[in-house]
């Protein structure tokens, strides 16, 4: 499968940093102890047990299951794992070219992080836009903080423009997104990477009929989130 495993990399690479800063912590605190020092040898497994814990959590927070895609035409998958707090219309210029209706998906820290393609087609819109990093919980951040947007022009449903904001947040200050403008994507594809809690904006047509309701909780790549017709 595409982008399989980046999560993962992602996830020892901060392990290992995480290491190497603990190690050069230990090393300072070592030689201002003087060496073999009771203070610094207790210090050691208290430390090591720290990052052992860290490492957990951070392999657990970056798993990456694979996606198990519905088939049909008309389909629209949820892009992220998380909680459905807003449903609404809203007009969007960017991509959309104006009035759409909006789906927010708040993922917390225990959801995957992992994104997935909406629907299958084509990338032909990306805009990285940096700003602050509210809380994300806050269905508002979506207006001022760090995000990524991707327009996808549909090419199952046929013909529709499909827009998806991954907004960053207070503690989710990274945003890696594995495609581009340009890219070819297939229903339930990993599509990005967004770290230690976020949101997810996903734009529809106003004609889109929704599948989901304030509340529930959605898997990406398989939850049916709406259905559309072709044009």
């Amino acid at each position: 499968m595409k982008h399989a495993g980046k999560a993962r990399k992602a996830a020892f690479k901060i392990i290992i940093l995480s290491f190497i800063a603990g190690a050069v912590l230990w090393a300072f605190v070592l030689v201002a102890s003087l060496i073999g020092s009771v203070a610094a040898l207790v210090g050691l497994p208290i430390l090591l047990g720290l990052w052992l814990l860290f490492s957990v959590f951070t392999l657990y927070f970056f798993r990456d299951p694979e996606a198990k895609c519905p088939i049909g035409p008309q389909l629209i998958v949820s892009p992220a794992h998380g909680k459905v707090d807003v449903i609404d219309k809203t007009t969007e210029p960017l991509f959309m070219g104006g009035a759409c209706q909006r789906i927010s998906i708040f993922l917390s820290v225990l959801d995957i992080h992992v994104q997935n393609a909406p629907v299958t087609g084509k990338v032909v819109f990306y805009k990285y836009t940096t700003g602050e990093f509210m809380n994300a919980i806050r269905a508002e951040c979506a207006d001022c903080n760090e995000n990524a947007y991707l327009g996808f022009a549909s090419s199952d449903p046929a013909g529709r423009k499909i827009g998806l904001r991954l907004i960053a947040g207070v503690i989710a200050r990274r945003i890696v997104p594995f495609i581009r403008e340009g890219a070819e994507v297939i229903k339930g594809d990993r599509i990005s990477l967004v770290q230690f809690g976020s949101r997810a904006d996903l734009y529809l047509p106003l004609e889109a009929r929704i599948n989901v309701k304030l509340g529930d909780h959605v898997t990406g790549g398989e939850t049916v989130i709406a259905e559309v017709n072709p044009v």
